[in-house]
């Protein structure tokens, strides 16, 4: 089969834009189609958490996004309880408020000068798949349908996936609330908290600055909860607010006002043969810890550089289902996590909402307790599967650690490689070399006699403690299980 494309991307959200780079990155062709014009001046997901800043750090591209948002190391919520992100044990110890349309721009700038064709006003009504490749059918506006022929499908085309109807694939989940309102106004008075929720049983809304004057403002109330196409009145947004908070800030001059429901879903698997599900097109959650977005874009890290390896067959036996195997299990957990905070603050008795706060406010002043919940939040935490008997750093996120060089560890990554890490004179100086532009050998500042192979998505493959005569043998074999056949084969004899 002749190829128009390498991979179709169907939606360009944040998790379509950040894989359209990472692919276009690898020299992988790929197109972007987008139903919609162009980039919305509006949004829903605001929250960047520390786990995407890093991804965006190994792209060259937190720095922008920073800029354009307003650091909050402590979110306040449940009267004066309170979880410090500050204790994070990342580059990025807080989370970052901005609206998704900055996100959107950011990622979207990145892709395009990389090569990534992102396609507006174009959407995708059909698709057939077989071994030799994948046949989508295109539809733009004023232009006859056609079929762009690709090697690769990612449905990254949100709750109403059209990817994930055409394969099919059930989306088992239930509702679980209803009518939040969302609203972008202007406080007179805005809180002096930069993250602010509270619930008090019946009334709940949270606020949150874009760091430019406007503010996201989500309410809802147990007791009014008209179907989803009522219009929202400012009036019920800043009645809410003042229950839930005491005051309603000033609220004032909205420019977008809308309802939504929450709910919990999640597809059996994210692979079908070459056609691949990401972010909401494949699980949607309560937008309790901000988790959505986040969640969509770390699909995207961990499934880029997989599919850019099978597309250019050097991955694996294996490597590109590892995507469903590893990312299918956070996605549930997601799920479960934000579930049970959603029922904290909305279904909680109002008679029970003092003992909710005494039980919160004592997990969180609990050292161990409040690291945990911080880590989940902000996708820190997030570990994926070791082989049994590997070394504890196996299947963990890694550090930013500073490089002999004067660069970070994440610098080293935004060329999309695997890293052969260790500290100056530990591994043979040509351990990787066989495996030509695959994987960068790279020197730690910091004294230490353990190696690593580090993941294109930060995260460790492997790793050995008190490395001796013996690694270069284990080296040759991590490296053919990760990273295929060496590129140079005269290399590889002469490293045997």
């Amino acid at each position: 089969m002749i190829f128009d494309v390498d991979v179709v991307v169907v939606g360009a959200g944040p998790t379509g834009l950040l894989l359209a780079g990472d692919l276009a990155r690898a020299g992988v062709s790929c197109a972007v189609f987008d139903r919609r014009a162009g980039r919305s001046g509006l949004t829903r997901a605001f929250a960047v958490h520390a786990r995407t800043l890093e991804q965006l750090e190994a792209r060259g591209a937190a720095d922008r996004l920073i800029a354009l948002g307003t650091p909050v190391p402590k979110f306040r919520f449940f009267a004066n309880v309170e979880l410090d992100l500050s204790r994070l044990p990342s580059r990025f110890p807080y989370v970052l408020v901005t609206p998704q349309y900055q996100t959107e721009r950011v990622l979207e700038e990145r892709a395009v000068p990389l090569g990534a064709d992102i396609r507006h006003g174009t959407e995708v009504i059909g698709f057939s798949q077989h071994s030799g490749g994948v046949e989508v059918k295109v539809r733009q506006d004023g232009h006859p349908d056609r079929v762009v022929r690709a090697a690769y499908v990612v449905g990254a085309d949100g709750m109403h996936s059209t990817v994930r109807q055409v394969l099919g694939m059930p989306f088992p989940g239930k509702p679980v609330v209803q009518s939040v309102m969302l609203a972008e106004v202007r406080l007179t008075k805005p809180p002096s908290d930069a993250l602010t929720a509270n619930a008090t049983g019946d009334a709940f809304s949270l606020i949150a600055p874009f760091g430019d004057g406007w503010y996201r403002v989500i309410a809802w109330h147990r007791h009014n909860q008209p179907p989803e196409d009522t219009p929202v009145s400012l009036s019920e947004v800043r009645d809410v607010t003042k229950q839930a908070f005491g005051t309603d800030y000033g609220m004032h001059d909205p420019r977008w006002m809308s309802r939504f429901h929450s709910d919990e879903r999640q597809v059996p698997r994210y692979r079908d043969g070459r056609v691949l599900l990401a972010g909401d097109a494949a699980h949607v959650h309560s937008p309790a810890g901000g988790q959505g977005m986040n969640t969509g874009i770390q699909d995207s890290a961990n499934l880029g550089w997989k599919l850019a390896a099978t597309v250019q067959g050097w991955a694996p036996d294996g490597l590109l289902d590892s995507y469903d195997a590893e990312r299918h299990p956070v996605g549930r957990q997601v799920l479960r996590s934000s579930g049970a905070l959603l029922r904290l603050a909305l279904t909680c008795p109002p008679g029970l909402v003092s003992v909710r706060n005494l039980l919160a406010n004592a997990v969180t002043r609990i050292p161990a307790a409040a690291d945990r919940l911080a880590g989940a939040i902000s996708g820190v935490g997030i570990s994926y599967p070791a082989p049994k008997g590997a070394h504890p750093l196996t299947g963990k996120r890694v550090a930013d650690l500073p490089l002999a060089d004067g660069r970070h560890l994440y610098q080293a990554l935004r060329d999309g490689r695997f890293l052969l890490a260790a500290s100056r004179g530990v591994l043979p100086v040509d351990a990787a070399s066989a495996y030509g532009d695959r994987v960068d050998a790279i020197t730690v500042a910091q004294a230490s006699s353990t190696a690593a192979l580090i993941r294109p998505d930060a995260y460790i493959a492997w790793a050995e403690s008190n490395v001796d005569g013996q690694v270069a043998t284990e080296i040759a074999e991590v490296l053919a299980r990760w990273c295929g056949s060496p590129a140079h084969p005269v290399a590889q004899a002469s490293g045997r």
